[in-house]
């Protein structure tokens, strides 16, 4: 069939459009990344001196650095509607997120619509794959204390007194408040078809948009986060809670993301932009943790049944373009996620003069030197 000069054109454009993104984004990176570190490196006697101070601001400054990433899918048109429970409302308290995992751009979407939720972006700390520790943005997570985890068999019991000892180490002491994990533990696509043979073989539902998720992280989370008061067991990392007299994990906040169509957007479409805007769907339930059965058999059912509902949640939404209303609601309501131009114009411009100034004060330096 040929191909029309319109067509062409159009191609042309997009592919230039794609181009010119790809362009901003490298020299972004090129900027914003090394003066994360070096103002760190600058602060390590406020480190000393004054760790929680130093910590805010590490916290704003990756909230700055998650803001430059959202803003790559917010001017290419990829929005977000939340529905649900309002979690602003626990913005300020302990909780753990359970996502459904689809592709590399649910990290962008989370990165995107947790932004004006209050102080969560620059205390939160995300459970990803080790291999994201090797991507351009691993020095910041490494930095942040965010925990690299492991797949596979082989490794899975000792990754889990790792994630242990992680959070004993850095999570009350750098003042984290959510912690965000894929308990399905990879991509819908990757693990569909094993977690169907599993279900059926232990009779089990038969699940299309979600896995059967893996119970060793939540548990470890749970066991280490939730203060005693809470479940009436003893809880790991005891003495950190004591010292900082935090209330423990008090949240659990099952969120399900949604694509038009079921087409997740990848980290690939979110930097180069070349899908038409897209509104993603983000869907919350929120439970206190109280709730939440410690004894890992029940815990394991417990969650099984929140993917459960996912499936169902999802469902739904394929059918019908939106999600049901809660318990106690007869119509189901939804909120526009949005995020200033103008502050996302700022940050942009503040990485370039930091990068900026970095530069003239390594000349300056050199020169003196040599």
């Amino acid at each position: 069939m040929a191909v029309t000069l319109e067509q062409a054109q159009r191609v042309g454009y997009s592919c230039l459009k794609a181009l010119l993104r790809f362009a901003f984004m490298v020299a972004n990176n090129l900027v914003a990344i090394p003066s994360y570190v070096l103002y760190l490196i600058v602060l390590q006697p406020l480190r000393m001196l004054d760790s929680k101070s130093f910590w805010y601001i590490e916290g704003v400054l990756f909230k700055w650095l998650l803001a430059m990433v959202a803003s790559w899918g917010w001017w290419a048109g990829y929005t977000v509607v939340e529905w649900g429970d309002d979690v602003k409302a626990v913005s300020e308290d302990e909780a753990m997120v359970l996502v459904n995992h689809q592709a590399t751009g649910d990290v962008c979407t989370l990165m995107m619509c947790l932004q004006d939720k209050g102080t969560v972006v620059r205390q939160m700390m995300w459970l990803m794959d080790h291999i994201f520790k090797y991507t351009n943005f691993g020095i910041v997570s490494l930095i942040h204390g965010d925990f690299f985890i492991r797949q596979g068999k082989a490794h899975r019991d000792h990754q889990l007194v790792l994630l242990k000892e992680h959070l004993e180490k850095y999570y009350r002491s750098r003042n984290r408040k959510w912690i965000v994990l894929f308990p399905e533990g990879g991509f819908l696509r990757k693990r569909r078809e094993t977690s169907q043979a599993y279900a059926k073989k232990n009779n089990l539902p038969f699940l299309k948009h979600v896995t059967l998720p893996r119970l060793g992280a939540t548990q470890v989370i749970l066991n280490t986060l939730v203060a005693p008061q809470e479940n009436g067991t003893p809880a790991g990392g005891d003495t950190v809670i004591k010292e900082s007299k935090s209330k423990g994990l008090q949240w659990v906040i099952d969120t399900t993301i949604a694509y038009p169509k079921g087409e997740p957007i990848d980290i690939q479409t979110w930097i180069l932009g070349y899908r038409q805007p897209t509104v993603t769907h983000v869907h919350y339930r929120i439970f206190p943790v109280k709730d939440v059965p410690a004894e890992p058999e029940a815990l394991t059912h417990w969650l099984y049944q929140r993917f459960i509902e996912k499936e169902d949640l999802l469902t739904h939404f394929y059918e019908t373009g939106a999600f049901p209303p809660l318990q106690g609601q007869t119509k189901a309501i939804s909120r526009d996620m949005t995020l200033s131009n103008l502050w996302l114009v700022g940050i942009q411009s503040l990485a370039f003069l930091s990068g900026g100034m970095w530069y003239c004060i390594f000349q300056y330096f050199y020169h003196c030197l040599f």
